[in-house]
């Protein structure tokens, strides 16, 4: 019997079930500058992100599950970058108002930046080092 591994080619995309939309909306095409790829109507949009997608709905149009408390973790995404590009991000930020952690070398071969969302996910841009 084959297993559910060997059927899967990639992941294709990545939902986030949005608290506020208009906020996560205005945050990843104006901060983040992701390529909108399609709307679906007003609680479904796509974002290019490389070879693959990010979705933000709202909680209710596919699963009406309770959304988690405000500042409660929910996810993280990373988001990989060349390694100089990690400290040009944090400047972009910066300017754009974002707050960041540090640029921080990591004992696993990771140059790493964090930061959140409006809905308080966790955003990592990071480079292998």
């Amino acid at each position: 019997m084959r297993s559910l591994n060997s059927l899967i080619r990639s992941l294709d995309y990545t939902i986030v079930f949005a608290r506020s939309m208009e906020a996560m909306r205005r945050f990843y095409s104006e901060v983040m500058e992701f390529e909108l790829h399609r709307e679906l109507g007003p609680q479904w949009v796509e974002y290019r992100v490389g070879s693959t997608m990010l979705a933000l709905t709202e909680r209710g149009m596919m699963f009406d599950d309770i959304a988690p408390p405000d500042g409660a973790l929910s996810l993280q995404l990373a988001f990989r970058v060349a390694p100089d590009e990690v400290a040009i991000a944090a400047s972009l930020l910066a300017h754009k108002g974002i707050a960041a952690s540090a640029v921080v070398d990591q004992s696993w071969g990771h140059r790493t930046l964090f930061f959140r969302d409006p809905d308080g996910n966790v955003l990592e841009i990071y480079a292998e080092i």
